[in-house]
C-alpha cells in the first residue's frame, strides 16, 4: 500500500497525549449535537493503516486508547487501570467491563492482536516505527486481563507510545473493512452515517464509563451526537461557526482574523508550518548537501514565516510541537544556515552550478527545482511558495510550483518521488517519532521521503531511545541538530493555530477530545 503524507491539517503525524487549556463558560446542556469541520475527507478509517488528519480527527471519537494524559504531562487511566513499561517492556491491565462498539467485550487478547498488527512489518502500518518499532508484539494472560509488550527495539517513549494507540475491536481485526467505515470501535462514540465528502455522524455511546482517570458517565453537558462536516474552504467554515451551524473550526489562514474580531471562543495549539524537506534521492541536485544548503541560506526565513503565518508565528525550536514537550530547547535557530544570498550563489557556483543568461547550468543541465506546495493547508502557503520561487529564481534557480492537496501529496512523496523541495510540515509529540522520518526505509517500504542518511541523526537516536523518557533528551536534541545543520529537514517557523468554538466547551489533544466536550445553553 502507499504511505500516507504527514503534514499539520493535511495530515498529520501521530502524537502522543499532549493536550491544550479548555474554553469556554456557562450552564451546560444535555441531549445537544457538536457540529465539527475537517478541511479533507478522511477517506479510510482504519486507524491502524492511516495517519490522516482529518481521518485522525475522526477516530479520535471511536477508538480508545490504554492511557491518557492530562496537560501537564499525566499519565491516567484510558482503557488500562494499571501500567508500567521501560524501554524495552511494558504491560498494561485492562478495567474490567470495557465493551466494543457492538456490545461485545474488549478482551485483553484483541488488544494484543492490536499491537502485534501494527509492530509486524509485513502489513505495511504507517505507525511502524512511529509509534510501534518494527518487531513488536503483544501477548495477553485474559485471567488477569494483562497486555504484555515486547518492543522490536529500544523506545525511550515505549508507554506513551503504544499506550496511545487507538484500539479497535476483535471482529474489525479480522475484517479490516469493517474498520475502514469507523466500526468495532471501543471509544466514546459509534458511527452512524457517512456521506463521503460531505459530513459523518457519531452518536455517543450510553454505556461508555472508560474515559480519562475517573471520569464519570453522569457528567452535564455531553453531546448526543457529533456532526463532522467535510470543509475544504476556511471561509465557508468561518461563515457557518459565525452563523452558529458549526460548533467548532480550526482556521490557520488569514479568515481568522474574522472570528477574532467578533472575540469567538478558541483553544490554541503550536503547529510547525514552516519545513523544508529536500528530496536526496540518488541523480537528484539536493543529494548534494551544498545545494540544499544554499537554497535555505539565499531565504529571509524570518520574511518567509511571516508570509506563511500571516505575522501570527514564531520562530521553531523544534519539530516537536505538540505539548508538554518531553525534551526542551532550541535544536534549530542555532543550526540554520544565516541569511545571506552572495554567500548562497558563490556556494553555487562553486559546486559547478554556474549561471548563463540567468539560469544556473552544470553539464548542460538546468538547476530545477519542483517545490510541492499543500493546498488543503490554506493560501498563505500559495503567497510563500511564490516567495520562495521568486527568491530561488534570482540566483538562477528554475522553480516550478506545484499544489497538491493531500492525495497528491501523499503520491509524490511515497509513490512517483516526482518533487524536489516539499512545503509539507510534520506534526510531532516525541523526538523517537522523527527516526522513520529521517533515518528509516525508504518509500515504498518507509516513510523516509527524503531519502535522508545522516549518521550523526542516526547515532544520537539510537543512544537516546535506550534511555527511559527525558532521561535520553541531551541525545534527542543533538539528533535534531544535526538534521538541521545537515539541511536534511528544517523547520524554520512555527504558526499558533486557533481551534474556534461556539456553544460548547473542550480541550485539544491530538484534535479535539471527545471525553472533554461539553455542550453550553443557548
Amino acid at each position: 500500500m502507499k504511505r500516507t503524507a504527514l503534514a499539520v491539517a493535511a495530515v498529520v503525524a501521530v502524537s502522543g497525549c499532549g493536550a491544550s487549556g479548555g474554553t469556554g463558560s456557562g450552564a451546560l446542556a444535555d441531549g445537544k449535537t457538536f457540529t465539527m469541520s475537517v478541511g479533507a475527507d478522511p477517506g479510510t478509517l482504519d486507524p491502524a493503516l492511516t495517519v490522516l488528519t482529518a481521518a485522525r480527527a475522526v477516530g479520535r471519537f471511536l477508538y480508545g486508547r490504554l492511557i491518557d494524559q492530562t496537560p501537564n504531562g499525566d499519565v491516567v487511566a484510558g482503557l488500562a487501570e494499571k501500567w508500567e513499561a521501560d524501554t524495552t517492556k511494558a504491560t498494561f491491565t485492562l478495567r474490567q467491563g470495557i465493551t466494543c462498539a457492538d456490545g461485545a467485550p474488549l478482551t485483553a487478547k484483541d488488544v494484543a492482536a492490536n499491537i502485534t498488527y501494527i509492530g509486524d512489518p509485513g502489513n505495511k502500518s504507517p505507525l511502524v516505527g512511529l509509534m510501534v518499532m518494527p518487531g513488536t508484539t503483544a501477548t495477553a494472560d485474559e485471567a488477569t486481563r494483562t497486555i504484555t509488550v515486547t518492543s522490536g527495539a529500544p523506545d525511550a517513549f515505549l508507554l506513551t507510545n503504544v499506550g496511545s494507540l487507538p484500539i479497535v475491536c476483535a471482529k474489525g481485526l479480522s475484517d479490516r473493512s469493517l474498520l475502514a467505515k469507523g466500526e468495532q470501535g471501543s471509544g466514546m462514540f459509534t458511527i452512524s452515517e457517512i456521506v463521503p465528502n460531505d459530513h459523518y455522524t457519531l452518536v455517543r455511546r450510553k454505556d461508555f464509563a472508560w474515559g480519562p482517570g475517573d471520569w464519570q458517565t453522569s457528567q452535564q453537558g455531553l453531546p448526543d451526537k457529533v456532526v463532522v462536516k467535510v470543509i475544504p474552504n476556511e471561509t465557508t467554515a468561518v461563515n457557518l461557526v459565525l452563523s452558529g451551524q458549526i460548533t467548532a473550526a480550526t482556521i490557520a489562514g488569514p479568515d481568522q482574523e474574522r472570528l477574532l474580531g467578533q472575540k469567538v471562543e478558541h483553544v490554541d495549539f503550536a503547529a510547525p508550518l514552516g519545513l523544508f524537506g529536500f528530496n536526496q534521492a540518488d541523480g537528484l541536485p539536493m543529494q548534494d548537501p551544498a545545494v540544499r544548503r544554499a537554497l535555505v541560506q539565499a531565504l529571509d526565513l524570518t520574511q518567509v514565516g511571516k508570509v506563511l503565518t500571516s505575522g501570527k508565528g514564531r520562530p521553531s525550536k523544534s519539530l516537536v510541537t505538540i505539548e508538554p514537550r518531553p525534551c526542551t530547547g532550541d535544536n534549530v535557530g542555532p543550526n540554520l544556515p544565516p541569511h545571506d544570498r552572495a554567500a548562497a550563489e558563490n556556494a553555487l557556483t562553486a559546486t559547478g552550478w554556474v549561471s548563463s543568461g540567468g539560469t544556473r547550468t552544470k553539464d548542460g543541465k538546468p538547476l530545477s527545482v519542483r517545490l510541492l506546495q499543500p493546498t488543503v493547508l490554506g493560501p498563505t502557503f500559495t503567497a510563500t511558495a511564490e516567495l520562495i520561487q521568486q527568491t530561488w529564481q534570482a540566483i538562477g534557480v528554475q522553480v516550478s510550483i506545484q499544489p497538491v492537496d493531500a492525495a497528491g501529496l501523499n503520491q509524490a512523496l511515497f509513490d512517483t518521488g516526482a518533487w524536489d523541495v516539499s512545503m509539507a510540515p510534520v506534526t510531532l509529540a516525541l523526538p523517537s517519532q522523527l527516526v522513520p522520518f529521517a533515518a528509516g526505509p525508504m518509500p515504498p517500504q518507509g516513510v523516509n521521503f527524503g531519502h535522508v542518511r545522516n549518521a550523526e541523526f542516526e547515532e544520537q537516536s539510537r543512544q537516546a531511545a535506550t534511555m527511559p523518557g527525558s532521561a535520553g533528551c541531551e541525545h534527542w536534541n543533538k539528533a535534531e541538530a544535526a538534521l538541521v545543520k545537515a539541511v536534511d529537514l528544517v523547520p524554520y517557523f512555527d504558526s499558533v493555530v486557533p481551534t474556534f468554538v461556539k456553544g460548547a466547551k473542550f480541550t485539544v489533544s491530538d484534535g479535539i477530545d471527545p471525553t472533554s466536550i461539553r455542550m453550553l445553553a443557548s
